[in-house]
């Protein structure tokens, strides 16, 4: 017998395609500062756009999707998980204040459907337009054999930069800052685990319509990430923000520490917010204590900026300027580096 590259399971020509059929869309999210590297083998980004920098840090970050893309798989939409891919990534960085600049992603699958990435990569194109961040190269590699033909998983990696002195941190907080809540759009990408449990163990399941949520359990599971990164440097460059923190995986009070310094605590008030109702859905069906439910997921609160008193609204008003639902979601007092709900 004969063997081949294509009968090993890899369609080269079905690659060719999807990198066809993703361009119109990549070339949306080109910045100035892109150069064309002909061989198509790299990335150019022109750094000499970095001179009017007095000291310029740079920045990365890496993540992937997580459990959600089975989700989408299992749904067969494919165009949302770009953004989520962009989100967890690019959103990381706006919290020491940088503005992100290029992207990279990496696409495993079973077999390249030539469609399904390009809506995958057409999406995270789309999202780096939100994000203001060119997306600047990416791979997909086809796994036979070790990934079924319907099975994929995406991770990516961006690089943005900040002034030094300008960098946000645990070190900038002060007892009597204020904690401002910027809205999720939903779960966003983390808990991902836990929600496929529940829908393996309960009644629950991806096609049910639910009244509080106006919509199927699949699609409001699949709602796309919100994108903080353009919001943020706004925040930042009009008003005075001290930390941002990125509420991903280990839920608002875990992630808000980290952005903390050893000598304050963050009290943040459960009653200033109504929880969404997706979550309470899940801790209903799940039989989720609320412990866990805290620790999993982000509440609804998907960002969190810590301000000066002063600060706080105007903060608020550039927020609704901007459409993203802000509110006062607690206050910093002397402590020991935790975040802790009143």
């Amino acid at each position: 017998m004969l063997s081949t590259y294509e009968a090993a399971g890899v369609d080269i020509a079905a690659g060719e395609l999807a990198v066809e059929l993703m361009k119109s869309r990549v070339v949306r999210s080109r910045r100035p500062e892109c150069v064309d590297d002909a061989s198509g083998f790299a990335g150019l980004f022109d750094v000499s756009a970095l001179l009017k920098y007095r000291r310029p840090l740079l920045a990365t970050s890496t993540d992937g999707v997580g459990t959600k893309v089975d989700l989408a798989r299992r749904l067969g939409i494919y165009d949302t998980i770009g953004h989520d891919l962009v989100g967890m990534v690019v959103d990381d960085l706006a919290v020491c204040g940088a503005e992100p600049l290029f992207m990279t992603d990496y696409i495993a699958c079973g077999k390249v459907v030539p469609e399904r990435i390009a809506d995958i990569v057409g999406g995270i194109a789309d999202a780096c337009v939100l994000a203001g961040t060119a997306l600047v190269g990416g791979e997909t590699a086809e796994h036979p054999g070790l990934l079924e033909p319907d099975e994929f998983d995406v991770a990516g990696a961006a690089t943005g930069v900040v002034e030094a002195d300008e960098l946000l941190g645990p070190d900038r907080v002060r007892p009597g800052d204020v904690v401002i809540a910027l809205a999720s759009s939903g779960i966003h990408s983390n808990g991902y685990s836990l929600v496929r449990h529940i829908l393996r163990e309960s009644t629950l399941t991806l096609d049910d319509t639910i009244a509080e949520l106006g919509r199927t359990v699949g699609e409001e599971l699949l709602t796309p990430t919100r994108i903080y990164a353009l919001d943020c440097l706004a925040l930042k460059n009009t008003s005075t923000v001290h930390a941002f923190s990125h509420i991903t995986g280990g839920g608002l009070a875990a992630n808000l520490a980290r952005s903390l310094p050893s000598t304050v605590d963050a009290v943040l008030n459960r009653a200033s917010w109504t929880v969404p109702p997706i979550f309470q859905l899940l801790q209903r069906y799940g039989q989720v204590a609320q412990a866990d439910l805290d620790k999993t997921f982000n509440l609804g609160v998907g960002m969190a900026a810590i301000v000066p008193p002063e600060a706080a609204d105007p903060i608020l008003e550039i927020a609704a300027t901007r459409g993203l639902p802000a509110w006062i979601l607690g206050e910093i007092i002397p402590g020991t580096g935790k975040a802790t709900f009143a």
